[in-house]
């Protein structure tokens, strides 16, 4: 597997959304399930917390503060002990995959898989790796058994959603978003943080027409806020179909709402306040 570079636009995931500032064909990838903020102090280990336990938590602090490389030489120094920890495995390869050691992560996700058949995070950061590479329906596939061994739904469905999307079967992808949104609906925001086990996608070839399938997907339930989020986004991007929200039916039950009409005019008055630029964080 060849190398390519996570962080191509300036300021992700991703892997945390979103990135109308950032060049148009990047593909970024971001950690969800931060287990420890980067202002905690690593634990004062209690009487019940085994040694691999209190180093385990001292390297996902790291993960949150980005310190990726100390993160791994601890992650490393536990599986000198104990080589088959299918968690540490995966959270090595998520910390080599922040640094652009893509051979690496594979490396450590295809070992966390094989120590736990059953675990679904290796699986799906597998698919994130061949999504970076543009390999869109090897992607696909992982996204799918990620799902099948209980994966966390919404990020997953939101990782096949890109990768059908960039795939070109957009109503698969549309399908996919539905249904990610459906679980949670912040999950195409800005999900700050790093040291998760989650890899989730940010970007796609296409950002104008993607954040505007994403607006359609906001406008269904009536979320009108986050449709014009994602609107706006979309016009950022300078998507040539904008114009057709007025006749699209997903858009019928937010269209008359002066937020989404300023958007789709072009007014100033539109004040975007509902989440942060997809630009994808790693805080």
């Amino acid at each position: 597997m060849r190398r390519f570079a996570l962080f191509t636009v300036p300021a992700v995931l991703v892997f945390a959304i979103s990135a109308h500032s950032q060049q148009k064909q990047s593909v970024v990838s971001s950690p969800i399930n931060t287990p420890a903020s980067p202002s905690q102090s690593p634990p004062t280990p209690g009487p019940a917390m085994s040694a691999e336990r209190t180093l385990e938590l001292r390297a996902d602090i790291l993960m949150a503060r980005k310190e990726f490389a100390a993160a791994i030489d601890i992650y490393q120094g536990i599986l000198k002990d104990n080589p088959k920890n299918a968690s540490i495995l995966n959270k090595t390869g998520v910390a080599y995959q922040q640094l652009g050691g893509l051979d690496a992560a594979a490396n450590y996700y295809k070992k966390a898989e094989k120590a736990d058949k059953k675990m679904s995070n290796p699986v799906n950061n597998l698919g994130t790796l061949e999504y970076g590479l543009h390999h869109y329906s090897k992607a696909v596939g992982y996204y799918k058994r990620a799902l099948t061994l209980g994966a966390s739904q919404a990020t997953v469905y939101s990782n096949l959603g890109y990768a059908y999307f960039s795939e070109k079967k957009l109503d698969q992808a549309r399908e996919c978003f539905d249904k990610a949104l459906a679980i949670d609906p912040t999950i195409f925001e800005n999900h700050s943080g790093s040291g998760g086990t989650v890899m989730q996608q940010r970007t796609a070839p296409d950002q104008g027409m993607l954040n505007f399938f994403l607006a359609k997907s906001y406008a269904k339930v009536g979320d009108v806020e986050r449709t014009a989020h994602f609107l706006k986004l979309a016009r950022d991007y300078q998507y040539k179909e904008l114009q057709s929200a007025y006749k699209d039916k997903d858009f019928a039950l937010v269209i008359k709402d002066q937020r989404v009409k300023d958007v789709l005019e072009n007014r100033p008055s539109y004040t975007d306040t509902s989440s942060q630029d997809q630009k994808p964080a790693v805080n």
